[in-house]
């Protein structure tokens, strides 16, 4: 089993910037990459960015590319989304992904409301 635990969301208003963390814990030895989903209201869930554990190679939705990036800090088994120029239309939940070989987990989702 793997523990996900998200951080990070909030309030901001468009053109700031916010953070998520996402640590993972327990049994990830067999983790072969992480990432950030979202589902707004009344939306599918959707890719936002994943990154390859081992070799930190990335991919970024087109929506985002050029103000999020994707980090990971693998001796804290953590992962961040670096979240700048903030728009109304990045509102939704955001979850934490975690794969693995044989099976994936899911984060809690963290809310990141931003204002115009």
């Amino acid at each position: 089993q793997v523990q996900l635990a998200e951080s990070g969301g909030g309030l901001v208003q468009a053109g700031d910037s916010l953070r998520l963390s996402c640590a993972a814990s327990g049994r990830t030895f067999s983790r072969y990459s992480m990432g950030w989903h979202r589902q707004a209201p009344g939306k599918e869930r959707e890719l936002v960015a994943v990154i390859n554990w081992t070799n930190g190679g990335t991919t970024y939705a087109d929506s985002v590319k050029g103000r999020f990036t994707i980090t990971r800090d693998s001796a804290k088994s953590t992962m961040y989304l670096q979240m700048n120029s903030l728009k109304p239309e990045d509102t939704a939940i955001y979850y934490c992904r975690y794969d693995a070989y044989g099976g994936g987990y899911w984060g809690q989702g963290t809310q990141v409301t931003v204002s115009s």
